[in-house]
């Protein structure tokens, strides 16, 4: 894995981008997206957010690809509860799989778990290279 100090939005367009999620569903059937960088892609792409919501309905909280060249990464059952390190590591290796089923090239992913909410980066990185190769680039900022 590779870390840089950059937009995460930067990316769009040039590697994949992986948003950290929430398995909470509103009764409207949304996923609810209500920090981070799952707000800011809320906001910038309507409908994100029930296309998410749709899929963890049907099939419960997982790595899913998603419009736009993003891929959701899931960290929390719900915006009211710590990242669950667990999730973390099962969305890692998901991801992996994914990329490498796709070939995909470069994957963006933000520090899980650590901005809103509210882990250490001393916790996380140990987990997550395990998995991600040069492929994955972990956003900082």
């Amino acid at each position: 894995m590779i870390e840089v100090n950059a937009d995460m939005w930067s990316y769009l367009e040039k590697a994949v981008i992986a948003i950290t999620t929430g398995g909470a569903v509103s009764r409207s059937g949304r996923c609810t997206m209500p920090r981070g960088c799952a707000a800011q892609a809320r906001e910038r792409f309507p409908g994100l957010d029930q296309q998410l919501g749709q899929l963890i309905l049907a099939h419960g909280n997982h790595v899913y690809c998603l419009d736009h060249g993003l891929v959701s990464f899931p960290v929390e059952a719900t915006p009211y509860e710590v990242p669950s390190l667990a999730l973390i590591e099962q969305s890692c290796d998901e991801l992996v799989t994914l990329a490498d089923e796709k070939g995909w090239r470069q994957v963006v992913v933000p520090r899980p778990g650590c901005g809103g909410g509210g882990l250490s980066w001393g916790d996380v990185r140990p987990i997550i290279e395990r998995y991600f190769d040069d492929r994955f680039i972990i956003i900082s900022l």
